[in-house]
């Protein structure tokens, strides 16, 4: 969990024209784990404006493989939905 967040404050990159126009919120993303570990669907649950959607997605898009999921010993697809909060200063 803090590696999750540390990569996506690492990641993030304020589009200048949504801090231009004050845009601020949290944008919800679900993604699903496969069972390789990659991230695969992602897609934006509740948005806030196309900039900052669009940036949640991207860095979403950007992770590296995860430890894939297990159910019962057995590896398994995972689906997540994360909270990417841009917040201005």
């Amino acid at each position: 969990d803090s590696e999750l967040r540390n990569f996506i404050g690492k990641s993030v990159i304020y589009p200048p024209e949504a801090i231009k126009k004050g845009i601020k919120g949290k944008v919800f993303v679900s993604f699903v784990v496969s069972k390789n570990g990659s991230v695969t669907g992602a897609k934006i649950e509740r948005g806030v404006d196309p900039l900052i959607d669009a940036e949640a997605l991207r860095v979403v898009n950007a992770m590296p493989k995860w430890s894939p999921g297990k159910d019962k010993g057995k590896i398994v697809a995972v689906q997540y939905t994360i909270p990417i909060n841009f917040a201005l200063k």
